[in-house]
């Protein structure tokens, strides 16, 4: 089977379920679709496909993203919120998942649980692309990947320093980083850990590659000597306990000061959205490190490759 066999028809759930070198393809493909479109080269490869869009959640960069690759490939989109549905009437998922397997090529979907994404997979037999779960968010690790290979020229070896909600980006991460061979350090208050299932699955793997996923309360031995900080949100999506989160993540700030601890050639970045003066301030996101809209941008990219690889 060829590589680019391996991902027909399959769906896109979470980074766990592929191999390295299956990762790197991906990130091949989104760069190559980047200068397709640099090059103005057209590439509809998916023409008359059509694709659900089912958002749960809020979204800026994911919805325009996903449509924006959609488009250029020369596919259609429907997007809707439960809301809208007759999920909202108590319909099941199963049922809703039948139907718009009938209707369209694929589904992306922004959820809550990884469970809700697993059972909208379980019956459709065309692909379910997870746009973002409470567990993880798997397209936004791939932009990542790609931003960090532009802008240091390779993963391997790399220190990723995070700091923010140890939530479904920071599980992401922690996923590829141990998957790519990347050392990565989780700055956090005492009380506040990873998901269970990505904490077995990240170390397990980083110790079988020879690097390590480290959880710190020590925000200068995470970042010392990084070449990527990584800053989100203290509070994500669905939270209660914003003040505080607030309050306790305070400590954790992405600032002119914490940043020095960092190799002096280490990118910052941040998925958005953000909130200045919290998790990070305006000199950091503004300043010459900073490679936050370039990994915007190629969340679209790497959109573009998933879509292009896994429709039939």
């Amino acid at each position: 089977m060829s590589m680019k066999d391996r991902f027909n028809g399959k769906d896109y759930l979470t980074l766990m379920d592929w191999k390295p070198e299956e990762i790197q393809y991906i990130l091949d493909v989104s760069i190559d679709f980047k200068r397709q479109r640099l090059m103005k080269q057209p590439h509809e490869n998916l023409r008359g496909r059509t694709m659900a869009m089912v958002f749960e959640k809020a979204s800026t960069r994911t919805r325009f993203s996903f449509q924006a690759a959609i488009a250029h490939l020369g596919m259609q989109s429907f997007y809707s919120t439960p809301s809208t549905m007759q999920l909202s009437r108590g319909e099941p998922i199963k049922d809703t998942a039948r139907i718009l397997d009938r209707y369209c090529d694929g589904l992306v979907l922004r959820t809550f649980g990884q469970d809700i994404a697993e059972e909208y997979a379980a019956y459709m037999d065309s692909p379910v692309i997870n746009a973002l779960t409470d567990m993880t968010h798997p397209c936004q690790g791939l932009a990542d990947m790609m931003t960090m290979i532009e802008h240091k020229g390779k993963l391997k070896g790399l220190k990723l320093a995070y700091s923010g909600d140890p939530w479904n980006v920071c599980q992401s991460l922690m996923v590829s980083s141990s998957l790519m061979e990347m050392d990565m350090y989780v700055a956090l208050p005492k009380g506040w850990m990873p998901h269970k299932k990505i904490m077995k699955f990240a170390t397990e793997n980083a110790e079988d590659r020879g690097t390590q996923i480290v959880v710190t309360d020590d925000i200068e031995e995470a970042f010392s000597g990084a070449d990527v900080i990584y800053a989100n949100t203290f509070h994500s999506m669905g939270h209660k306990d914003i003040e505080e989160r607030k309050k306790k993540f305070a400590a954790y700030q992405v600032n002119d000061e914490t940043m020095a601890y960092a190799d002096k050639h280490a990118i910052f970045m941040h998925c958005l959205p953000g909130y200045r003066g919290e998790e990070m301030t305006d000199s950091v996101i503004e300043g010459p490190q900073s490679a936050v809209f370039d990994q915007g941008e190629n969340r679209m990219h790497t959109e573009k490759a998933v879509l292009a690889l896994f429709v039939q």
